[in-house]
Protein backbone atom coordinates (compact mmCIF):
# COMPACT_ATOMS: atom_id res chain seq x y z
CA UNK A 1 0.00 0.00 0.00
CA UNK A 2 1.42 3.73 -0.99
CA UNK A 3 -0.19 6.99 0.33
CA UNK A 4 1.22 10.14 -0.94
CA UNK A 5 -0.15 13.01 -0.08
CA UNK A 6 0.47 15.71 -2.80
CA UNK A 7 0.13 19.11 -1.49
CA UNK A 8 -0.16 22.85 -3.03
CA UNK A 9 0.95 25.48 -0.81
CA UNK A 10 -0.54 28.50 -2.30
CA UNK A 11 -3.79 26.76 -2.11
CA UNK A 12 -3.44 24.73 0.83
CA UNK A 13 -4.68 21.89 -0.83
CA UNK A 14 -3.99 18.49 -0.66
CA UNK A 15 -4.24 15.57 -3.26
CA UNK A 16 -4.07 12.02 -2.74
CA UNK A 17 -2.60 9.12 -4.81
CA UNK A 18 -3.25 6.05 -3.11
CA UNK A 19 -1.31 3.00 -5.15
CA UNK A 20 -1.80 -1.14 -4.55
CA UNK A 21 -1.42 -3.92 -6.54
CA UNK A 22 -0.73 -1.94 -9.84
CA UNK A 23 -4.17 0.09 -9.33
CA UNK A 24 -4.01 3.80 -8.36
CA UNK A 25 -6.94 6.03 -7.17
CA UNK A 26 -6.34 9.96 -7.01
CA UNK A 27 -8.29 11.92 -4.42
CA UNK A 28 -9.03 15.28 -5.39
CA UNK A 29 -6.44 16.42 -7.95
CA UNK A 30 -5.49 19.61 -9.13
CA UNK A 31 -6.38 20.73 -12.68
CA UNK A 32 -3.14 20.06 -14.42
CA UNK A 33 -2.80 16.17 -14.14
CA UNK A 34 0.05 14.95 -15.88
CA UNK A 35 2.18 14.28 -12.73
CA UNK A 36 -0.73 11.87 -11.38
CA UNK A 37 -0.42 10.08 -15.35
CA UNK A 38 3.67 9.85 -15.11
CA UNK A 39 3.65 9.00 -11.08
CA UNK A 40 1.26 5.97 -11.68
CA UNK A 41 3.02 5.03 -15.61
CA UNK A 42 6.40 5.18 -13.56
CA UNK A 43 5.30 2.78 -10.83
CA UNK A 44 3.80 0.26 -13.94
CA UNK A 45 0.12 0.93 -12.16
CA UNK A 46 -3.14 2.06 -13.95
CA UNK A 47 -5.26 4.50 -12.40
CA UNK A 48 -8.73 3.33 -11.79
CA UNK A 49 -10.46 5.70 -9.76
CA UNK A 50 -10.78 9.00 -9.57
CA UNK A 51 -12.64 10.21 -5.53
CA UNK A 52 -14.39 13.51 -5.56
CA UNK A 53 -15.03 14.77 -1.69
CA UNK A 54 -17.37 17.11 -3.19
CA UNK A 55 -17.93 20.02 -5.52
CA UNK A 56 -14.80 21.83 -5.05
CA UNK A 57 -15.12 25.97 -4.50
CA UNK A 58 -11.55 27.39 -4.10
CA UNK A 59 -10.00 25.54 -7.00
CA UNK A 60 -10.77 23.57 -10.39
CA UNK A 61 -9.93 19.92 -9.94
CA UNK A 62 -8.42 17.41 -12.67
CA UNK A 63 -11.04 14.93 -12.31
CA UNK A 64 -12.77 15.52 -15.80
CA UNK A 65 -8.98 15.14 -17.94
CA UNK A 66 -7.97 12.59 -15.85
CA UNK A 67 -10.97 10.45 -16.42
CA UNK A 68 -10.52 11.77 -20.03
CA UNK A 69 -6.88 10.65 -20.40
CA UNK A 70 -6.56 7.68 -18.62
CA UNK A 71 -10.44 6.22 -18.67
CA UNK A 72 -10.64 6.23 -14.87
CA UNK A 73 -14.30 6.45 -13.46
CA UNK A 74 -14.91 9.50 -11.59
CA UNK A 75 -16.55 8.68 -8.15
CA UNK A 76 -18.89 11.28 -6.36
CA UNK A 77 -20.85 10.67 -3.48
CA UNK A 78 -24.99 10.67 -2.50
CA UNK A 79 -26.51 13.78 -4.00
CA UNK A 80 -23.80 14.95 -6.25
CA UNK A 81 -25.20 15.91 -10.13
CA UNK A 82 -22.12 16.42 -11.76
CA UNK A 83 -23.09 17.28 -16.14
CA UNK A 84 -20.43 14.69 -16.90
CA UNK A 85 -20.39 10.71 -16.82
CA UNK A 86 -19.43 9.60 -13.08
CA UNK A 87 -20.45 6.71 -10.80
CA UNK A 88 -22.51 8.59 -8.01
CA UNK A 89 -22.14 6.08 -5.18
CA UNK A 90 -24.16 5.26 -2.27
CA UNK A 91 -24.04 5.76 1.22
CA UNK A 92 -21.66 2.67 2.20
CA UNK A 93 -20.74 1.45 -1.04
CA UNK A 94 -17.54 -0.43 -1.58
CA UNK A 95 -14.28 0.01 -3.92
CA UNK A 96 -11.82 -2.38 -4.21
CA UNK A 97 -8.01 -1.14 -5.55
CA UNK A 98 -6.23 -3.40 -5.42
CA UNK A 99 -6.17 -5.55 -2.41
CA UNK A 100 -7.33 -2.20 -0.44
CA UNK A 101 -11.53 -0.99 -0.27
CA UNK A 102 -12.51 2.17 -0.32
CA UNK A 103 -16.19 2.79 1.57
CA UNK A 104 -18.26 5.93 1.17
CA UNK A 105 -19.36 7.77 3.87
CA UNK A 106 -22.30 10.58 3.05
CA UNK A 107 -20.93 13.31 5.24
CA UNK A 108 -23.08 16.31 4.00
CA UNK A 109 -22.62 19.37 5.94
CA UNK A 110 -20.01 21.28 4.12
CA UNK A 111 -22.06 20.92 1.21
CA UNK A 112 -25.43 18.54 0.72
CA UNK A 113 -22.92 15.84 -1.38
CA UNK A 114 -20.24 16.17 0.92
CA UNK A 115 -18.34 12.65 1.10
CA UNK A 116 -15.40 11.22 3.53
CA UNK A 117 -13.61 8.46 1.88
CA UNK A 118 -12.96 5.84 4.59
CA UNK A 119 -9.82 3.42 3.61
CA UNK A 120 -9.38 -0.33 4.88
CA UNK A 121 -6.34 -2.06 4.15
CA UNK A 122 -5.58 -5.50 3.18
CA UNK A 123 -6.91 -7.07 6.33
CA UNK A 124 -10.35 -5.51 6.35
CA UNK A 125 -9.54 -3.36 9.18
CA UNK A 126 -9.75 0.71 9.23
CA UNK A 127 -7.04 2.45 8.07
CA UNK A 128 -7.56 6.18 7.04
CA UNK A 129 -10.11 8.52 6.38
CA UNK A 130 -9.75 11.39 3.26
CA UNK A 131 -11.96 13.69 4.68
CA UNK A 132 -12.41 16.13 1.92
CA UNK A 133 -13.72 19.64 3.60
CA UNK A 134 -16.17 17.63 5.91
CA UNK A 135 -12.77 17.48 9.18
CA UNK A 136 -9.85 19.46 8.75
CA UNK A 137 -7.27 19.53 11.34
CA UNK A 138 -8.34 21.58 14.16
CA UNK A 139 -11.42 22.78 12.09
CA UNK A 140 -13.94 21.99 9.61
CA UNK A 141 -15.74 23.23 6.55
CA UNK A 142 -17.43 26.48 6.30
CA UNK A 143 -21.14 25.41 6.02
CA UNK A 144 -22.26 28.52 3.99
CA UNK A 145 -21.19 27.79 0.27
CA UNK A 146 -24.24 26.05 -0.73
CA UNK A 147 -26.92 27.93 0.35
CA UNK A 148 -28.25 28.50 -3.31
CA UNK A 149 -27.92 24.64 -4.41
CA UNK A 150 -29.51 23.08 -1.24
CA UNK A 151 -31.92 25.78 -0.39
CA UNK A 152 -30.49 25.62 3.60
CA UNK A 153 -29.60 28.57 5.36
CA UNK A 154 -25.68 28.14 6.69
CA UNK A 155 -27.27 27.04 10.20
CA UNK A 156 -29.33 24.21 8.93
CA UNK A 157 -25.92 23.08 6.69
CA UNK A 158 -23.85 23.44 10.02
CA UNK A 159 -26.50 21.30 12.08
CA UNK A 160 -26.10 18.68 9.13
CA UNK A 161 -22.61 18.63 9.52
CA UNK A 162 -22.86 18.28 13.29
CA UNK A 163 -25.41 14.70 12.47
CA UNK A 164 -22.13 13.74 9.71
CA UNK A 165 -19.42 13.87 11.78
CA UNK A 166 -21.41 11.96 14.90
CA UNK A 167 -22.73 9.22 13.39
CA UNK A 168 -19.78 8.66 10.76
CA UNK A 169 -16.57 9.95 11.69
CA UNK A 170 -15.95 10.20 15.39
CA UNK A 171 -17.41 6.53 16.27
CA UNK A 172 -14.27 5.04 13.98
CA UNK A 173 -11.08 4.37 15.60
CA UNK A 174 -8.74 7.11 17.42
CA UNK A 175 -5.47 5.32 15.63
CA UNK A 176 -7.02 6.10 11.69
CA UNK A 177 -4.82 8.37 10.13
CA UNK A 178 -7.27 12.08 8.67
CA UNK A 179 -5.76 13.17 5.68
CA UNK A 180 -8.17 16.61 4.83
CA UNK A 181 -8.12 18.55 1.59
CA UNK A 182 -7.11 21.44 2.94
CA UNK A 183 -4.81 23.08 5.62
CA UNK A 184 -3.90 26.38 7.06
CA UNK A 185 -4.22 29.28 4.75
CA UNK A 186 -7.79 28.24 2.95
CA UNK A 187 -10.64 29.92 2.99
CA UNK A 188 -12.87 26.97 3.60
CA UNK A 189 -12.21 27.21 7.24
CA UNK A 190 -11.31 29.40 9.50
CA UNK A 191 -8.70 28.12 12.18
CA UNK A 192 -6.71 25.05 10.68
CA UNK A 193 -3.48 23.53 12.02
CA UNK A 194 -0.28 23.96 10.32
CA UNK A 195 0.40 20.02 9.65
CA UNK A 196 -1.29 18.33 7.31
CA UNK A 197 -2.09 14.79 8.30
CA UNK A 198 -3.05 13.80 11.99
CA UNK A 199 -4.99 10.60 13.89
CA UNK A 200 -8.24 11.24 14.70
CA UNK A 201 -7.51 10.84 17.82
CA UNK A 202 -5.72 13.38 18.41
CA UNK A 203 -8.32 15.45 16.24
CA UNK A 204 -10.95 14.26 19.36
CA UNK A 205 -8.63 15.70 22.04
CA UNK A 206 -7.94 19.32 19.76
CA UNK A 207 -10.38 19.99 17.42
CA UNK A 208 -12.91 22.26 19.28
CA UNK A 209 -15.73 20.87 16.52
CA UNK A 210 -15.26 16.83 17.89
CA UNK A 211 -16.17 17.90 22.12
CA UNK A 212 -17.97 14.76 22.69
CA UNK A 213 -19.44 16.86 25.31
CA UNK A 214 -20.78 19.36 22.31
CA UNK A 215 -24.68 19.92 21.48
CA UNK A 216 -26.06 20.78 18.33
CA UNK A 217 -26.58 24.19 19.12
CA UNK A 218 -22.64 25.01 20.88
CA UNK A 219 -21.40 23.41 17.20
CA UNK A 220 -23.57 25.74 15.32
CA UNK A 221 -22.99 28.98 16.74
CA UNK A 222 -19.42 28.21 17.25
CA UNK A 223 -18.98 26.77 13.79
CA UNK A 224 -21.27 29.92 11.77
CA UNK A 225 -19.39 32.55 14.20
CA UNK A 226 -16.80 35.34 12.87
CA UNK A 227 -17.07 33.96 8.73
CA UNK A 228 -16.32 36.05 6.20
CA UNK A 229 -17.96 36.30 3.16
CA UNK A 230 -16.36 33.41 0.59
CA UNK A 231 -14.34 34.89 -1.93
CA UNK A 232 -16.25 36.17 -5.38
CA UNK A 233 -14.65 33.29 -8.19
CA UNK A 234 -16.04 30.41 -5.31
CA UNK A 235 -19.36 29.55 -6.88
CA UNK A 236 -17.96 29.78 -10.23
CA UNK A 237 -14.99 27.41 -9.57
CA UNK A 238 -18.31 24.95 -8.23
CA UNK A 239 -20.00 25.66 -11.79
CA UNK A 240 -17.00 24.70 -13.86
CA UNK A 241 -15.98 21.44 -11.31
CA UNK A 242 -20.30 20.14 -11.97
CA UNK A 243 -20.04 20.96 -15.84
CA UNK A 244 -16.52 20.50 -16.80
CA UNK A 245 -13.86 22.55 -18.43
CA UNK A 246 -11.71 23.25 -20.94
CA UNK A 247 -8.19 21.08 -21.10
CA UNK A 248 -5.10 22.48 -19.15
CA UNK A 249 -3.04 21.92 -22.12
CA UNK A 250 -5.31 24.34 -24.49
CA UNK A 251 -5.49 26.85 -21.89
CA UNK A 252 -1.40 27.17 -21.59
CA UNK A 253 -1.16 26.98 -25.63
CA UNK A 254 -3.32 29.88 -25.70
CA UNK A 255 -1.25 31.70 -22.62
CA UNK A 256 1.72 30.73 -23.42
CA UNK A 257 1.89 33.52 -26.55
CA UNK A 258 4.73 35.80 -26.56
CA UNK A 259 3.79 39.53 -27.13
CA UNK A 260 6.38 42.52 -28.14
CA UNK A 261 6.11 45.14 -25.92
CA UNK A 262 3.82 46.75 -29.13
CA UNK A 263 2.11 44.07 -29.60
CA UNK A 264 1.30 43.72 -25.74
CA UNK A 265 0.18 47.46 -25.64
CA UNK A 266 -2.28 47.26 -29.33
CA UNK A 267 -3.91 43.89 -26.71
CA UNK A 268 -4.26 45.82 -23.65
CA UNK A 269 -5.69 49.07 -25.54
CA UNK A 270 -7.88 46.97 -27.95
CA UNK A 271 -9.47 44.27 -25.39
CA UNK A 272 -10.60 44.49 -21.86
CA UNK A 273 -7.74 42.45 -20.71
CA UNK A 274 -6.37 43.36 -17.59
CA UNK A 275 -2.52 43.46 -17.53
CA UNK A 276 -1.43 41.40 -14.65
CA UNK A 277 2.36 41.73 -13.01
CA UNK A 278 3.24 38.54 -11.36
CA UNK A 279 7.07 39.65 -10.17
CA UNK A 280 8.25 40.51 -6.56
CA UNK A 281 6.84 43.26 -4.98
CA UNK A 282 10.11 45.05 -4.61
CA UNK A 283 10.54 44.95 -8.31
CA UNK A 284 7.27 46.04 -9.32
CA UNK A 285 7.09 48.86 -7.19
CA UNK A 286 10.63 50.20 -8.83
CA UNK A 287 8.75 50.31 -12.36
CA UNK A 288 5.61 48.75 -14.12
CA UNK A 289 3.23 48.95 -17.07
CA UNK A 290 0.59 51.90 -15.94
CA UNK A 291 -2.47 50.76 -14.92
CA UNK A 292 -1.51 46.86 -14.60
CA UNK A 293 -2.30 45.07 -11.71
CA UNK A 294 0.45 43.36 -9.18
CA UNK A 295 -0.24 40.20 -7.65
CA UNK A 296 3.02 38.32 -7.04
CA UNK A 297 3.73 34.80 -7.79
CA UNK A 298 6.32 34.59 -4.51
CA UNK A 299 2.33 35.45 -2.25
CA UNK A 300 -0.71 33.78 -1.71
CA UNK A 301 -1.49 34.29 -5.89
CA UNK A 302 -4.07 32.00 -6.50
CA UNK A 303 -6.52 33.08 -3.45
CA UNK A 304 -5.77 36.71 -4.22
CA UNK A 305 -6.49 36.57 -7.84
CA UNK A 306 -9.72 34.92 -7.11
CA UNK A 307 -10.49 36.97 -4.53
CA UNK A 308 -10.14 40.22 -6.56
CA UNK A 309 -10.13 39.70 -9.77
CA UNK A 310 -13.10 37.26 -9.46
CA UNK A 311 -14.44 37.03 -13.23
CA UNK A 312 -12.93 33.69 -14.58
CA UNK A 313 -13.99 34.52 -18.04
CA UNK A 314 -11.63 37.67 -17.33
CA UNK A 315 -8.97 37.87 -20.14
CA UNK A 316 -5.64 38.68 -18.82
CA UNK A 317 -2.29 40.02 -20.55
CA UNK A 318 0.74 38.31 -18.11
CA UNK A 319 4.08 40.12 -17.06
CA UNK A 320 6.12 37.92 -15.77
CA UNK A 321 10.03 37.18 -14.40
CA UNK A 322 11.60 34.82 -17.33
CA UNK A 323 10.84 31.78 -17.39
CA UNK A 324 8.18 31.33 -14.87
CA UNK A 325 5.28 32.54 -17.35
CA UNK A 326 4.09 28.68 -17.82
CA UNK A 327 3.69 28.54 -13.87
CA UNK A 328 1.97 31.89 -13.43
CA UNK A 329 -0.50 30.21 -16.59
CA UNK A 330 -0.89 27.20 -14.35
CA UNK A 331 -1.62 29.09 -11.00
CA UNK A 332 -4.37 30.56 -12.91
CA UNK A 333 -5.74 28.27 -14.20
CA UNK A 334 -5.77 25.92 -11.03
CA UNK A 335 -8.61 28.82 -9.99
CA UNK A 336 -10.38 28.66 -13.41
CA UNK A 337 -8.61 31.99 -14.76
CA UNK A 338 -8.36 30.23 -18.14
CA UNK A 339 -8.23 33.74 -20.44
CA UNK A 340 -4.22 33.97 -20.37
CA UNK A 341 -4.17 35.70 -23.92
CA UNK A 342 -0.03 36.10 -24.14
CA UNK A 343 3.02 37.67 -22.25
CA UNK A 344 5.11 40.40 -22.53
CA UNK A 345 8.12 39.33 -24.45
CA UNK A 346 11.12 39.92 -22.45
CA UNK A 347 9.51 40.88 -19.12
CA UNK A 348 8.89 44.28 -18.01
CA UNK A 349 12.83 45.34 -19.07
CA UNK A 350 11.77 44.78 -22.60
CA UNK A 351 8.90 47.42 -22.07
CA UNK A 352 11.01 49.58 -20.49
CA UNK A 353 13.79 49.55 -23.09
CA UNK A 354 11.11 50.51 -26.02
CA UNK A 355 10.79 53.76 -24.47
CA UNK A 356 7.16 53.54 -23.58
CA UNK A 357 5.31 54.97 -20.32
CA UNK A 358 6.63 53.63 -16.98
CA UNK A 359 5.11 54.34 -13.31
CA UNK A 360 6.42 53.63 -10.14
CA UNK A 361 4.92 53.38 -6.34
CA UNK A 362 6.77 55.41 -3.94
CA UNK A 363 7.79 53.55 -1.13
CA UNK A 364 9.43 54.40 2.09
CA UNK A 365 10.66 52.80 5.16
CA UNK A 366 8.62 52.47 8.39
CA UNK A 367 11.44 54.89 9.59
CA UNK A 368 10.24 57.45 7.30
CA UNK A 369 6.61 56.96 7.76
CA UNK A 370 6.87 56.70 11.46
CA UNK A 371 8.15 60.34 11.31
CA UNK A 372 5.79 61.58 8.70
CA UNK A 373 2.91 60.21 10.95
CA UNK A 374 4.35 62.32 14.16
CA UNK A 375 5.17 65.29 12.24
CA UNK A 376 3.19 65.69 10.06
CA UNK A 377 -0.41 63.53 10.74
CA UNK A 378 -0.13 61.83 7.74
CA UNK A 379 -3.20 59.37 7.07
CA UNK A 380 -2.47 55.85 7.38
CA UNK A 381 -4.51 52.34 5.69
CA UNK A 382 -3.72 49.31 6.79
CA UNK A 383 -4.93 47.14 4.32
CA UNK A 384 -4.85 43.68 6.15
CA UNK A 385 -7.85 41.83 7.42
CA UNK A 386 -9.78 43.01 9.87
CA UNK A 387 -9.28 40.34 12.42
CA UNK A 388 -5.44 41.31 12.12
CA UNK A 389 -6.38 44.75 11.85
CA UNK A 390 -8.64 44.27 15.48
CA UNK A 391 -5.67 41.99 16.83
CA UNK A 392 -2.68 45.18 16.97
CA UNK A 393 -2.79 48.12 14.67
CA UNK A 394 -0.85 51.67 13.77
CA UNK A 395 -3.30 53.96 16.47
CA UNK A 396 -3.85 56.60 13.89
CA UNK A 397 -4.16 53.80 10.85
CA UNK A 398 -7.92 53.21 9.47
CA UNK A 399 -9.01 49.75 8.02
CA UNK A 400 -9.23 49.41 4.43
CA UNK A 401 -9.22 45.59 3.55
CA UNK A 402 -7.87 44.08 0.64
CA UNK A 403 -10.49 42.15 -0.36
CA UNK A 404 -12.94 44.87 0.00
CA UNK A 405 -10.72 47.89 -0.92
CA UNK A 406 -13.54 49.04 -3.62
CA UNK A 407 -15.98 49.65 -0.77
CA UNK A 408 -13.39 52.05 0.95
CA UNK A 409 -12.55 54.38 -2.20
CA UNK A 410 -14.31 56.99 -0.72
CA UNK A 411 -12.23 56.99 2.38
CA UNK A 412 -8.63 58.04 0.66
CA UNK A 413 -7.69 61.70 0.65
CA UNK A 414 -8.07 63.21 -3.09
CA UNK A 415 -5.21 65.49 -1.59
CA UNK A 416 -2.00 65.22 0.35
CA UNK A 417 0.11 62.09 0.20
CA UNK A 418 -1.72 59.23 2.38
CA UNK A 419 0.55 55.27 3.37
CA UNK A 420 -0.38 52.19 2.83
CA UNK A 421 0.57 49.47 4.92
CA UNK A 422 -0.10 45.39 5.37
CA UNK A 423 1.70 42.72 7.26
CA UNK A 424 4.74 42.36 5.45
CA UNK A 425 4.77 44.29 2.37
CA UNK A 426 2.98 42.32 -0.25
CA UNK A 427 -0.96 43.06 -0.03
CA UNK A 428 0.12 46.54 0.32
CA UNK A 429 1.48 46.47 -3.38
CA UNK A 430 -1.39 44.72 -4.38
CA UNK A 431 -3.54 47.48 -3.27
CA UNK A 432 -1.57 50.41 -4.50
CA UNK A 433 -1.58 48.85 -7.79
CA UNK A 434 -4.94 48.88 -7.61
CA UNK A 435 -5.61 52.07 -6.18
CA UNK A 436 -3.28 53.70 -9.07
CA UNK A 437 -5.10 51.83 -11.83
CA UNK A 438 -8.20 53.49 -10.45
CA UNK A 439 -6.61 57.32 -11.24
CA UNK A 440 -5.33 57.33 -7.05
CA UNK A 441 -2.07 58.12 -7.21
CA UNK A 442 -0.95 60.27 -4.01
CA UNK A 443 -0.46 56.99 -1.99
CA UNK A 444 2.91 56.00 0.04
CA UNK A 445 3.51 52.06 0.29
CA UNK A 446 5.35 51.48 3.79
CA UNK A 447 8.32 48.55 2.87
CA UNK A 448 8.00 45.82 5.23
CA UNK A 449 4.57 46.63 6.33
CA UNK A 450 3.54 46.13 10.07
CA UNK A 451 6.00 44.05 10.94
CA UNK A 452 8.50 46.76 10.26
CA UNK A 453 6.54 49.31 12.25
CA UNK A 454 6.51 47.67 15.37
CA UNK A 455 10.08 47.05 14.84
CA UNK A 456 10.49 50.29 14.12
CA UNK A 457 8.48 51.65 17.34
CA UNK A 458 5.27 52.75 16.05
CA UNK A 459 2.84 53.64 18.55
CA UNK A 460 -0.09 50.68 18.51
CA UNK A 461 -3.26 49.49 19.86
CA UNK A 462 -2.54 47.00 23.01
CA UNK A 463 -2.66 43.51 21.18
CA UNK A 464 -5.98 41.45 21.65
CA UNK A 465 -5.41 37.57 20.44
CA UNK A 466 -7.74 37.30 17.81
CA UNK A 467 -9.41 34.20 19.18
CA UNK A 468 -11.08 36.08 21.91
CA UNK A 469 -12.45 38.82 19.03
Amino acid sequence: MKIEQIYTGCLAQGAYYIESNGEVAIIDPLREVGPYIEKAKANNAKIKYIFETHFHADFVSGHVTLAKETGATIVYGPLANPSFEALIATDGQEFKLGDLTFVTLHTPGHTMESTTFLLKDAQGEDHAIFSGDTLFLGDVGRPDLAQKAAHMTQEDLAGTLFDSLRTKIMPLADSITVYPAHGAGSACGKNMMKETVDSLGNQKKMNYALRADMTKEEFIKEVTDGLMPPPKYFPLNVKMNKEGYEDFDKVLERGIKPLSPEAFEAAANETEAIVLDVRHQSDFVKGFVPRSIFIGLDGSFAPWVGALIADVKQPILLIAPKGREKEAITRLSRVGFDQTMGYLEGGFDAWKASGKEVDQIHSISAAEAIERVEKNNQAVFDVRNTPEYLSEHVLTAETAPLDALNDHLSSFPSEGDFLVHCAGGYRSVIASSILKSRGIHNLIDVAGGFKSLQESGAKTSEYVCPSTL
